[in-house]
């Protein structure tokens, strides 16, 4: 009888172990799932942001391309030189 009950004990013992491995794989499995489900949502927050700024980008920021005038650009840069004709119109150098 001391030997059955023995290995009731071992038996007993081993389901338990087993139990707890089990057991562990759960909490890992969740702890998995709960980084991933964390990730998702940062993921999600981002694409989110980054919509909202486009959106603004696009509806609210003032078009400074139409503020362009190329015309105004269009200078004779001929005028601001200026040429003299004689020696005797030259100023002189200062020493």
């Amino acid at each position: 009888m001391n030997l059955n009950m023995s290995n009731k004990l071992d038996e007993l013992m081993n389901v338990a172990k087993i139990n707890e491995l089990l057991h562990k794989k759960e909490l890992e499995e969740k702890n998995k799932n709960g980084i991933l489900i964390a990730l998702a949502v940062i993921g999600a927050i981002a694409a989110v942001a980054v919509i909202a700024y486009f959106v603004y980008d696009y509806f609210f920021v003032p078009d400074y391309l139409d503020d362009f005038d190329a015309d105004d650009f269009n200078d004779n840069f001929e005028d601001d030189f200026i040429e003299f004709s004689d020696e005797e119109t030259k100023p002189e150098a200062e020493d």
